[in-house]
């Protein structure tokens, strides 16, 4: 009877120590565990400072604030000088088409120059508007102003003589039969950009019903036969 008694007292002690370190190792790796009082503890390595962002001190542009500044005057400059002034001046947001209204591709900005910008020079603006350049290649003039944008056609042929070709397509209904031919050395015509048109068939005036159109073409810079 008393090994009994001793057996059970030993087993009640030995569990009560195991549960007084249980206690003791969630102590230590909780940093919130409770203190003395039996509350939760706000102190400690657990506990993290407000954010920058959460602060509203962090960072960043002011919602809703704009930023003006005087754009330069750049028409007559190379297209390249144009747009590193820009940039220098704060404006970041350009492009360009080609005064001519031959829709050709400014792929080298070192070739171009510039006939007229938008907005003009000299003008305080935000920012972040965008600067589009009207230019030329640097061996042309400009014109006295840029050639509109191609407009659809209606149902009489225009006359697109002198037109670059790339811009008489873009008037043309997108399921037109279009022929275009080299007037002067039968030439594939690869990139229609940088040809513009001699003679067409049906002629300026004629009704148009859907019948195939045809062209013949030099490249921008050579005369037409």
């Amino acid at each position: 009877m008393g090994n009994h008694v001793r057996m059970r007292t030993h087993r009640t002690t030995t569990a009560l120590l195991i549960a007084a370190v249980g206690a003791l190792a969630l102590t230590a790796c909780d940093p919130q565990a409770a203190g003395p009082d039996g509350k939760a503890s706000t102190t400690g390595a657990g506990t993290s400072a407000p954010s920058a962002t959460a602060s509203g001190k962090g960072p960043g542009k002011t919602p809703g604030k704009t930023t003006t500044a005087t754009l330069p005057q750049l028409v007559g400059k190379g297209l390249q000088t144009a747009q590193d002034e820009a940039q220098a001046a704060g404006f970041f947001s350009l492009k360009s088409h080609d005064s001519l209204g031959q829709e050709r591709l400014q792929a080298l900005d070192r070739n171009w120059k510039v006939c007229s910008q938008t907005p003009a020079g000299g003008a305080k603006v935000d920012t972040g508007t965008t600067v589009d350049f009207g230019a030329v290649k640097l061996e042309e003039s400009c014109p006295a102003a840029d050639a509109p944008a191609p407009q659809p056609v209606g149902k009489t042929m225009p006359d697109f003589t002198g037109k670059g070709m790339k811009a008489v397509r873009a008037s043309l209904p997108s399921n037109a039969g279009v022929t275009v031919k080299d007037a002067l050395q039968n030439r594939m015509v690869l990139q229609e950009s940088n040809w513009k048109v001699c003679t067409q068939d049906p002629k300026a005036g004629a009704a148009l019903s859907g019948q195939p159109l045809s062209f013949t073409v030099v490249k921008t810079q050579e005369s037409c036969p």
